[in-house]
């Protein structure tokens, strides 16, 4: 759903962290987390299961992972306009 988003919070060596953000950027899509070998996974995906976008990371740099669900009112784009006729 447009406006998911997940924050992923990276060791960045000396002290440092670095935030990345993928989000779902268009009414229909969402974000998808997934793990194993040592890898962290986070794709952008259409309705139809296309992956738009995805973003990879060391399991053992990632500090925090935080998922933002969107709103449960969908927005202005979202919503489908219903034509009747009289």
């Amino acid at each position: 759903m447009k406006g998911d988003r997940v924050e992923i919070v990276i060791d960045a060596g000396s002290g440092t962290t670095k935030t990345y953000e993928v989000g779902a950027t268009r009414a229909g899509r969402r974000v998808d987390v997934a793990h194993g070998r040592g890898v962290v996974e986070v794709s952008e995906v259409t309705r139809g299961g296309s992956t738009v976008r995805t973003a990879r990371f060391l399991a053992n740099r990632v500090l925090a992972l935080v998922e933002h669900p969107a709103a449960d009112t969908p927005t202005a784009d979202e919503i489908t306009p219903v034509l009747r006729s009289a």
